[in-house]
């Protein structure tokens, strides 16, 4: 495996980062019309949508640069919980109805968790067939902008149907985040859509772009906290010293160093193993784990060697804990992933 860049990649990392650094500071609704008219939210559409047909890579690759920044857009969401998993589920039909849209700015996400059951592959909600349709019934908690779809990929036990969120009997509740992020308990009663919404695919296939872009965006989040905090001890003085001259906290600060590297490496085989159609089940249960286990702890050193500036709202450390927080809990949390990556070494 070949952890460097390719030539695309890179030139999809240097159009991130020039617009990022320009507009990271915009609203959610803003830097998403931003990156539209840049064609990076095109990457991974076929060329027939206007898009470049590229793949995971190049969507990780986007994720990671927009997770360093920490900035607030429907990326994850529309590229990694829509976009990608629908290219590999979805037939010609839902493609062009789903794909033009994203193409002219359409926001997608998916509705991976139920209510005390994150990525579960055994959904309580369920999709009964009547005539031509499938009657959909069911709860779903922490799906991000929901409110903004144009479709929610919604796990059932007949498989991933699409869902228009303001389709009749479909109820958005929003629900509490910890980046101020939308996100909504989503309530199906009875919603009925036609056949065709259904995806011929197994559920797995959405969780797996789901996992691997959300360790991706992960990612750049502790990597964008790990320079900061860097920047930070190399210039803040105690008793006429840098901070970072002192053991303590470069103990401290190389802790976060190999979290961040692990993670890192983490992220871009599972991605890798996905996009090259290689099994990549033990890689994303890996660095799931990682994610929702120690990228929170390596952001809390990151606070405690910011001292006091680490809880200033207007400092930025804040936006990269509170949405490395939300993808935790999104992931399903430390003992889940432990659980899941446990039964994992014990199968093989």
């Amino acid at each position: 495996m070949d952890f460097n860049r390719d030539q695309t990649q890179d030139a999809v990392a240097e159009a991130a980062v020039g617009l990022l650094d320009r507009a990271a500071s915009q609203s959610a609704d803003a830097l998403w019309s931003t990156l539209h008219s840049a064609g990076l939210v095109s990457l991974a559409l076929p060329e027939r949508f206007g898009g470049d047909g590229l793949g995971i890579g190049a969507v990780t690759t986007l994720l990671t640069e927009i997770g360093r920044r920490a900035a607030d857009a429907p990326a994850l969401a529309t590229l990694g919980f829509g976009v990608l998993p629908l290219l590999a589920m979805a037939d010609d039909e839902v493609l062009d109805a789903m794909l033009g849209q994203v193409e002219e700015g359409a926001v997608l996400t998916a509705a991976l968790n139920e209510p005390g059951a994150p990525f579960t592959t055994s959904p309580a909600t369920t999709a009964a067939a009547e005539g031509d349709s499938l009657v959909i019934s069911g709860s779903k908690v922490g799906v991000p902008y929901a409110d903004q779809a144009f479709r929610i990929l919604v796990p059932t036990d007949a498989g991933v149907v699409l869902v228009a969120p303001e389709a009749p009997g479909v109820t958005l509740t929003r629900t509490p985040t910890s980046s101020g992020a939308p996100e909504f308990a989503v309530r199906f009663d009875g919603v009925s859509v036609p056949k065709s919404q259904l995806l011929q695919a197994e559920l797995r296939v959405l969780h797996r772009h789901a996992l691997a872009c959300m360790a991706a965006q992960a990612d750049g989040l502790l990597s964008g906290a790990m320079a900061l905090t860097a920047a930070h001890i190399g210039t803040r003085q105690q008793f006429g010293k840098p901070l970072a001259t002192f053991q303590a906290v470069a103990q401290e600060i190389a802790d976060v160093y190999v979290t961040s590297r692990t993670l890192h490496v983490a992220a871009l085989s599972a991605a890798w193993r996905l996009g090259e159609g290689l099994p990549a089940d033990d890689d994303l249960d890996v660095v799931a784990y990682w994610l929702a286990t120690e990228v929170p702890a390596a952001m809390q050193v990151c606070h405690h060697l910011h001292g006091g500036l680490g809880v200033d709202v207007t400092y930025p450390m804040h936006r990269y804990s509170s949405q490395a927080k939300d993808l935790a809990r999104l992931v399903g949390g430390s003992s889940l992933r432990l659980d899941l990556l446990g039964a994992r070494c014990t199968s093989n």
